[in-house]
């Protein structure tokens, strides 16, 4: 069974915690239709999707990676991740380096 790591932002003061809880809800239905298991949630709260570097939800994300916790890493859409594909790279190449 593939172990997975859930990851949920929101980028403005004008969306709320709910939005949050509504993506790892669908994250969490997706992971149990997969028959993953769930080895950690990350988020980040009203943080833009331009800076992923800075959000501490993706560092935690990485470290996470590095140490082996999970093999997957599932989010509701990629813009989630980040709406710029250097980012999506960059982040990419990290995951892909801790296996």
């Amino acid at each position: 069974m593939a172990r997975v790591a859930l990851y949920a932002r929101y980028s403005s003061d004008n969306q709320s915690e709910s939005s949050i809880d509504d993506q790892l809800r669908l994250c969490r239905l997706q992971a149990i239709r997969e028959r993953w298991e769930v080895a950690g949630t990350y988020h980040d709260a009203a943080i833009s999707g331009a800076s992923t570097i800075l959000r501490t939800g993706i560092q935690q994300l990485v470290h996470d990676a590095q140490r082996g916790l999970f093999e997957v890493v599932l989010a509701e859409a990629l813009d989630r991740i980040s709406r710029d594909q250097a980012d999506v790279a960059n982040l990419f190449k990290h995951l892909r380096f801790a296996g």
